[in-house]
């Protein structure tokens, strides 16, 4: 299906049925972004008619699981943008140090990437044993390829550049098992970890933290959505904690921006009151 044939007023009506069907409100996500992956996963599915998609939506909620999977984006890789990781490292983890126990969100963690470049530095930086990091995403597909903790071994060398210019102090492979194709990391890194399904569009604050990262996903959100999930990481965080976002991401205009401090030149902010 050609992205202009889907009709502005169905494709709203689509998702609002979704949303009162099902609990996944994705009415507030980027329209341009929702309409190319719809118009991905028809073509995939051979499905030539909105009235079809509509149909296996309605009326079949495993095929409803593997369109959310399709529409939610997944994109993720481990240390990315590695001076974001090396600003964490040098300035965020010391102030974090200096608290008895550290509570870290990872939001929207998709395939777990990000949880385990954080877990690895935590365990550098001496921190782990006494840290906790909530790894939250909507997906519980993609909750579950993070929980086992393989990825593809053809990414390991990209990987692997990354985590040594973010300041790692070993090798990343001293962290996983290489079998063929996969590699597989150690489960130490995943024993202060929980993984649990959570929607920033509609589930409230479930703790306080001294560090939230949301990275490259609200990118796809509309503004009002924005500013509903920055009230709730606002809601979230304890006094002086961090705020880590994705490089095309920001606070700034928001209802918060007057109440952060950022951190250089990346995209961290500090709570202030």
């Amino acid at each position: 299906m050609e992205p202009t044939i889907l009709r502005e007023q169905e494709f709203d009506l689509l998702f609002e049925e979704i949303a009162e069907k099902y609990g996944y409100d994705f009415t507030l996500y980027s329209k341009a972004s929702l309409k190319r992956r719809v118009s991905r996963i028809c073509m995939m599915d051979k499905l030539y008619s909105f009235a079809e998609l509509r149909y296996q939506l309605m009326s079949n909620p495993e095929y409803l699981q593997r369109f959310v999977e399709e529409i939610t984006v997944n994109v993720t890789e481990m240390y990315r943008d590695p001076q974001f990781y090396k600003t964490l490292r040098d300035q965020v983890l010391p102030q974090l140090a200096t608290y008895p126990f550290i509570r870290i969100w990872v939001a929207g963690c998709a395939t777990g990437e990000e949880v385990y470049s954080v877990a690895i530095m935590l365990q550098e930086a001496n921190l782990y044993d006494r840290s906790l990091i909530y790894a939250t995403d909507l997906n519980p597909t993609v909750l579950e390829k993070a929980r086992n903790g393989v990825f593809s071994i053809r990414h390991m060398k990209q990987y692997s550049e990354n985590y040594i210019i973010s300041g790692g102090k070993k090798e990343l492979s001293s962290y996983y098992m290489a079998n063929y194709d996969v590699a597989k990391f150690h489960d130490k890194l995943k024993e202060r970890v929980v993984f649990s399904t959570h929607n920033l569009v509609s589930d409230s604050s479930f703790n306080e933290f001294q560090l939230i990262m949301c990275r490259n996903v609200l990118i796809y959100f509309e503004k009002e959505l924005q500013h509903k999930v920055f009230n709730l990481f606002d809601n979230s965080l304890e006094k002086l904690g961090y705020l880590a976002l994705g490089s095309k991401e920001s606070i700034r205009f928001s209802n918060l921006e007057s109440t952060y401090k950022r951190v250089g030149s990346d995209k961290i902010w500090r709570k202030m009151n």
